[in-house]
């Protein structure tokens, strides 16, 4: 019954492609470049050197990455079958990393559209690993020049997205193309389809909070993680989740769900007109290898659920899963198969 369901193109994500370059580095490192271990930041000038120095002084490994296109590979991942399930758009360089980060996505069986330019090179991301903590440090580059009328205004690539029926979208992108969310929100919208959108990192609701306000009444699943709290002046995270569902909506005929996780401790989910816990699977600390990724991967799970329409407790499961199998290794991959029933 479910197969159906499965199509390609039924998942569509637009986001920050970017080449994470992840390593292993000491306290001094994050101290000379003003890092906090957990943070996620974007680079600034005096990151510049952070990324060669990365790349000379330790043994890196380089993934595909970016939080959007992380979660729609993932959701394929748990999907396996067909492939081209998720389609991906977004901005890359002319260049080497450009040229991996396709190998990347194809890999992963995720139909990945870029909208090529050499003006600025690929995006990376730096992961400063320190322990079970990792610090983001984001040089969009080439990310942040995703243009709509070059790349989704094009009827060959909006074919695409009309052809989805699941939208998921992670709040970096504000800081990009917020008229390219919103287009592709309207759609969803107006066509009672299913948009999600991620909060991602405090700073997007603290700086980008207009792009933000007006994208939100096409809303219809709203992810975010602990870090929330911290930009609403309560520790009451059930609180915000009831207040942001509360929220005017444009289609009236799917009430918004609100899911927030909070790492190891219970995600928290409105269900209804109610605010519902949900345990996370148990890990063995020393299981933990590198929490990086971990949020990407419960929104690729819930996300695989989610096109073949499961349940809401169902959708969490599987984002449970997938975020349990992300943490014990380095940076966002996966075995080759999901053991997930």
């Amino acid at each position: 019954m479910f197969l159906s369901l499965r199509s390609e193109n039924t998942l569509f994500g637009m986001g920050n492609p970017l080449l994470d370059i992840s390593a292993v580095v000491d306290k001094d490192f994050l101290d000379k470049y003003g890092l906090q271990p957990n943070g996620v930041i974007l680079a600034e000038d005096k990151h510049k050197e952070l990324f060669d120095e990365l790349v000379q002084r330790n043994k890196v490994e380089y993934h595909a990455g970016g939080s959007t296109q992380n979660s729609v590979k993932i959701a394929q991942w748990m999907l396996q079958k067909p492939h081209k399930v998720a389609t991906f758009f977004g901005c890359i360089g002319t260049d080497r990393f450009g040229e991996i980060l396709k190998k990347k996505a194809d890999e992963a069986h995720v139909d990945a559209h870029y909208y090529q330019q050499n003006e600025e090179p690929t995006g990376t991301c730096a992961a400063c690993i320190t322990g079970d903590n990792r610090s983001l440090v984001a040089n969009l580059a080439a990310a942040n020049c995703y243009k709509k009328e070059k790349h989704l205004d094009l009827d060959s690539n909006w074919e695409l997205v009309e052809k989805a029926k699941v939208y998921y979208i992670a709040g970096f992108f504000l800081t990009v193309s917020p008229e390219s969310i919103f287009k592709v929100a309207k759609h969803a919208s107006d066509n009672n389809k299913i948009f999600g959108l991620n909060l991602s990192a405090p700073f997007i609701s603290q700086f980008f909070k207009e792009p933000l306000m007006k994208v939100m009444p096409y809303v219809d699943i709203l992810f975010g993680n602990e870090t929330v709290s911290e930009t609403r002046h309560t520790d009451d995270i059930a609180e915000i989740a009831k207040k942001t569902q509360n929220l005017p909506k444009e289609n009236t005929k799917r009430q918004r769900i609100v899911v927030f996780t909070q790492g190891k401790d219970d995600t928290v989910a409105t269900v209804g007109e109610k605010v519902t816990m949900f345990p996370v699977l148990d890990i063995d600390q020393n299981d933990i290898v590198d929490t990086n990724g971990a949020g990407d991967a419960f929104v690729g799970g819930f996300l695989s659920a989610l096109v073949q329409e499961h349940s809401l407790e169902e959708c969490i499961r599987a984002g449970h899963y997938a975020a349990n199998v992300i943490i014990r290794r380095v940076g966002c991959t996966f075995p080759e198969k999901p053991d997930f029933h």
